[in-house]
């Protein structure tokens, strides 16, 4: 996951980033495991896949356990945590590369298939549009890209937000808090509409769009790279 600001670098929240991360987000094993079949569809039985915000290591590890033959090259910013990726991956560190930086950092492939989970709502229009041009000069022709992030659909974005929090919230219902945070989260995520994030993907240069997961504020989309 792509973490430029300063909770990426916290010890705490790094120490409690995996056991936070399922608590947040709706299926996540579920979800990892769609984004390997997905991959799958277009990728070789010793697909090379492009990870693109590797930090915590938790999807590469999901794929590297249900394909054994597949390798990774994953990229972050935050050194912090792709020192926690290392660790999670350390018994696959044979099939994994882990690169600190951007998209502009990672090789030129070309790869197989690539993920970006839990990422591009950090980051503003211009600079996702940026990062996905860059995965798409990387794979090979016909290879997917598969992605999940934080939208903002319907008329009341800040309603379904919320609702993501409350997932979270397992010590017991607390709606004012829920509330509180979904509204801060709306208003400093540089959320985008589902329709708008269908519409970037395809300004990228990826074909065949199509949503896989929805859940609260959340979707994911596969694309293959034209």
């Amino acid at each position: 996951m792509n973490h430029k600001h300063t909770t990426f670098n916290n010890p705490d929240a790094i120490a409690s980033y995996a056991e936070n991360a399922v608590r947040n987000v709706p299926g996540l094993a579920d979800l990892h495991r769609m984004v390997m079949l997905l991959l799958a569809e277009q990728a070789r039985t010793d697909a090379h896949i492009l990870v693109v915000g590797a930090g915590g290591g938790m999807e590469t590890k999901a794929m590297a356990e249900a394909q054994p033959s597949w390798h990774f090259t994953g990229v972050d910013p935050s050194s912090a945590m792709l020192d926690l990726a290392r660790r999670t991956l350390a018994p696959f560190s044979k099939r994994v590369d882990l690169v600190e930086g951007t998209i502009d950092e990672a090789p030129e492939g070309p790869f197989d298939g690539a993920t970006c989970l839990l990422t591009l709502h950090h980051l503003d229009r211009s600079s996702r549009l940026q990062t996905l041009q860059g995965i798409r000069r990387r794979l090979k022709p016909g290879a997917n890209l598969v992605v999940a992030e934080h939208t903002a659909p319907g008329p009341n974005p800040e309603r379904w937000m919320t609702h993501s929090v409350a997932f979270s919230g397992r010590e017991g219902p607390d709606p004012a808090k829920a509330a509180a945070t979904g509204k801060m989260m709306t208003e400093r995520l540089p959320l985008l509409s589902p329709a708008q994030e269908e519409e970037l993907l395809c300004e990228a240069g990826f074909t065949n769009v199509e949503l896989y997961y929805a859940a609260f504020s959340f979707r994911g989309w596969v694309g293959t790279a034209a």
